[in-house]
């Protein structure tokens, strides 16, 4: 191999092996840094060795494990509801002779824990002679702070639905089969529901309405006791009728306002099942 001694042989060379700019004015060793990085790396491992024992030391001995230790009992659901507050539930719905009464008899009612979360109770709107009353299943976070039902999206939703049959909002009696917003808008327990179901149909024999329109699939299920998806009920007839009733109600189930902002695409249905309803309000009118 040839030892290139001329300083123009040496540039000759750097240029024709791609060298063509000078970075420093000394030259620098990487071989040394690389090197030196090792043993940085390696002295702060050390470092961290020598603390994760020292913090081992330090803990207190673990006891010794636990021999012959029984069943665990497990800690019951909390359905939001027990059975003493739904017993209790019953007593004082079936005692309301009127709306103020059922409202009063809601504002002192501690059975239903969603109460403790809530910032208003959420009852009713509406003549209490309607001819129409519709049943939601929960308040959101309008109706939350207002203490009204539907006067969030959905509500203006619902009187948009409503005026496209010629009924005026004011004209219809609403309502919520719960009324007080769960945290967060989580689902529903089931003893919720039924710690609340007493006053709802309570309401229900004071207004005594021709027609009964239940929204979403959880007020249909516990009100008109219809199971499967709201999907199969939407469009079809039933009756509502419980022991202190006269006569029974002609009631039907709707896709819920809130249902029909997130899936637009089903609203065409819903428009059949509201012709339907204008027929029926025209039919006993």
């Amino acid at each position: 191999m040839e030892t290139l001694q001329h300083p123009q042989q040496i540039l000759s060379w750097y240029l024709n092996a791609g060298v063509d700019e000078v970075m420093g004015e000394q030259p620098l060793d990487r071989y040394a840094l690389a090197s030196q990085a090792l043993a940085l790396r390696q002295a702060e491992a050390e470092k961290v060795l020598q603390a994760s024992e020292a913090e081992r030391a330090a803990l207190p001995p673990k006891s010794a494990p636990r021999q012959n230790v029984g069943p665990v009992a497990v800690q019951p659901v909390d359905h939001g509801a027990s059975d003493d507050a739904i017993k209790m539930a019953v007593d004082v719905a079936g005692s309301c002779k009127t709306i103020e009464d059922l409202r009063a008899a809601l504002e002192a009612f501690d059975g239903c824990a969603l109460k403790k979360n809530a910032m208003n109770l959420v009852f009713a709107d509406g003549p209490t002679d309607a001819k129409v009353m519709l049943i939601g299943d929960v308040p959101g976070e309008q109706e939350d702070r207002q203490g009204l039902p539907f006067v969030g999206p959905g509500g203006q939703l619902l009187n948009k639905m409503l005026a496209s049959i010629d009924v005026d909002r004011s004209e219809v009696f609403v309502s919520n089969s719960v009324f007080w917003r769960p945290p967060g808008n989580r689902g529903l327990h089931p003893g919720e529901i039924a710690v609340c179901l007493p006053f709802v149909e309570r309401m229900i024999e004071i207004v005594d309405p021709q027609i009964l329109i239940t929204l979403g699939g959880p007020t249909t299920h516990s009100l008109l006791a219809q199971q499967g998806n709201i999907s199969k009920l939407v469009g079809r007839w039933f009756t509502y009728e419980t022991s202190k009733m006269s006569h029974p109600i002609a009631a039907c189930a709707l896709y819920h306002p809130e249902f029909l902002i997130k899936s637009p695409a089903m609203k065409r249905q819903a428009w059949a099942n509201l012709l339907d309803i204008q027929d029926k309000i025209a039919e006993l009118a």
